[in-house]
């Protein structure tokens, strides 16, 4: 089993589980149907839909085709997972700015000495 995490600032609120509430019925089924798979039989389960982002710390859960959705993650330990941002990709080439929202959000939880358990 892994554990899935999804990334919360101190004020509380929960980005990733923002994001996918607001996606279409159809479109969250399909990340959420990776999501229950990775946590049952772990992130080799997903490979198909797991992609490396060179030169961070950062993986990417793809959902292609007319969705394009996008959710970024960092391994914790070896049997647990941080998703930090979501997005709906809308160019060829992912934007920066989605890149360095996940970094923050990365950088601001290793600072913040969250144990897991």
């Amino acid at each position: 089993m892994t554990k899935v995490i999804y990334y919360t600032t101190e004020n509380g609120e929960n980005p990733v589980d923002e994001f996918l509430n607001s996606l279409q019925e159809k479109q969250q089924g399909k990340l959420l149907r990776i999501i229950d798979y990775i946590k049952i039989y772990g992130l080799d389960s997903a490979i198909p839909h797991l992609k490396r982002l060179t030169g961070t710390p950062l993986w990417e859960i793809r959902i292609l085709g007319q969705d394009n959705i996008r959710v970024f993650y960092a391994t914790i330990q070896h049997d647990s997972v941080l998703f930090l941002h979501g997005f709906v990709k809308k160019t060829q080439k992912t934007a920066r700015k989605e890149i360095a929202i996940a970094l923050i959000r990365w950088n601001e939880w290793q600072k913040s000495g969250i144990k897991i358990d």
